[in-house]
């Protein structure tokens, strides 16, 4: 087959490849084969980056993640913001991420919609976010001096998830315009649960969160 120099083939434009091939063809690409052969690459440059089509899927997920934090950390004001600014500015940057692709992550997600929560090429993504919230409420444990008033990460990080799972399910869902309900959701969202976080008991948090994927907001 054709070929361009392996120096060419970069994991971002693999993923573009991908993602063009689902939206014009509304379905995944028959055969790694198939896949190189029309965008003229080698399948060694392919497997250079990923072993499969299922790892890529993984991928794309990660990489919205690793580009909302590269935005937020851009911010001049991110470090000064409170826990939960950062986190507002969390779900903000990377819902408008996914509004950017909404053609291709709506396939995706409309594969399975009715049971997000098992996804499996959602779950680096959900490492990812867990691993934010934990890091938000240990920092907010930190300025605490009473044990009794330090919260579990781990709780928190679980509700933080199912939260997102909640705000995913609302924004495939919303048709208002520039999806301004789906803002308005994050910010309730996430005001309500940093109050109830702060201020329930702990075994009510993950009751909470499943609240929250269940149902939606008025």
């Amino acid at each position: 087959m054709a070929n361009t120099t392996s120096a060419k083939v970069t994991e971002d434009k693999v993923v573009g490849w991908f993602m063009n091939y689902v939206l014009e063809h509304e379905t995944v690409p028959k055969s790694v084969y198939k896949f190189c052969k029309e965008n003229k690459i080698q399948e060694s440059d392919f497997y250079k980056f990923f072993g499969s089509f299922e790892g890529l899927r993984h991928r794309i997920w990660e990489k919205f993640y690793e580009n909302t934090m590269s935005v937020m950390q851009k911010n001049k004001a991110y470090d000064n913001m409170t826990n939960e600014e950062k986190m507002l500015t969390f779900f903000f940057t990377f819902f408008e991420s996914l509004t950017l692709n909404r053609s291709y992550v709506l396939f995706v997600l409309n594969e399975h919609k009715g049971r997000m929560e098992k996804i499996t090429q959602l779950k680096g993504l959900r490492n990812h976010i867990k691993d934010f919230a934990a890091e938000l409420i240990e920092e907010r444990n930190s300025e605490k001096n009473l044990k009794i008033l330090k919260r579990n990460p781990q709780i928190f990080s679980e509700g933080a998830w199912l939260q997102f799972l909640f705000l995913l399910k609302f924004w495939m869902d919303d048709n208002s315009p520039d999806f301004e309900r789906t803002d308005i959701a994050i910010e309730k969202s996430v005001t309500t649960i940093f109050e109830v976080f702060e201020n329930t008991p702990l075994e009510k948090i993950i009751d909470f969160g499943k609240f929250l994927y269940k149902e939606n907001f008025a």
